[in-house]
């Protein structure tokens, strides 16, 4: 069985999230990848299981300015095309999304999601998210749903939160990989928008991780053995 999970990464945070708690404890081996420090991605081969592009910094648009922007697309046009589940987070959803010529951007409304927001599902994605759950938000981009994507997720600032391509391929705006831990290192970062429109505040933050991680958390490993399944 193909054993290696593709991480590409935009950021220097420890590899403590969600997914490689998955990976490993489900048999994969995570295999990091950070284009943006020079890193070159894998060949696609029969060894990948599936492969995770996770959020960042960087303007999905802004291609000329971080050239290995366009590595990351040819790498999400070889998985589509050898049927290697993938999924993007925020930036790499973004990513999916102006590959398959859907647009990308700031939100018109200038609302930021940074902290703990409901996700509700859409008609068609009840058996994706079967309830609204609180996840973690540090955005104020979007996507347009992919012409021919299925949409599966909303929330009340951004209606655009999840879509599915086929049946293997999915985008999140949300950070369902996120710790506590992680999203404490986020609050201390720099870029944490606190005071911009639809931002929380700390204390708000504070309080909603404690009602949102479990649940977040019980989900999002469910989700990440439907689409990868086991190793082991």
């Amino acid at each position: 069985m193909a054993r290696k999970l593709v991480l590409v990464r935009h950021g220097d945070d420890p590899p403590d999230d969600r997914v490689v708690t998955f990976a490993i404890g489900a048999g994969f081996e995570p295999v990091m990848c950070r284009p943006f420090k020079g890193e070159a991605l894998p060949e696609v081969s029969s060894d990948i299981a599936g492969s995770v592009i996770y959020g960042g910094p960087f303007n999905v648009f802004d291609e000329d300015k971080y050239p290995f922007l366009h590595d990351e697309a040819d790498w999400i046009r070889a998985c589509m095309a050898r049927d290697i589940p993938l999924l993007g987070i925020c930036q790499g959803a973004q990513q999916i999304a102006r590959v398959m010529g859907a647009e990308v951007g700031p939100h018109d409304s200038g609302l930021h999601e940074f902290g703990y927001y409901p996700i509700s599902p859409t008609a068609e994605g009840c058996d994706f998210l079967p309830e609204t759950i609180p996840m973690t938000q540090a955005h104020f981009h979007t996507f347009a749903i992919p012409e021919g994507a299925v949409h599966l997720a909303s929330s009340p600032m951004y209606p655009n939160q999840a879509f599915r391509i086929g049946q293997k391929v999915y985008g999140f705006q949300f950070h369902p990989e996120c710790t506590i831990e992680g999203f404490r290192r986020w609050q201390a970062a720099p870029w944490a928008a606190y005071g911009k429109p639809g931002v929380q505040t700390r204390a708000e933050q504070d309080a909603l991780m404690m009602q949102a991680d479990a649940k977040q958390a019980a989900w999002f490993y469910g989700f990440l053995e439907k689409l990868f399944g086991r190793a082991t």
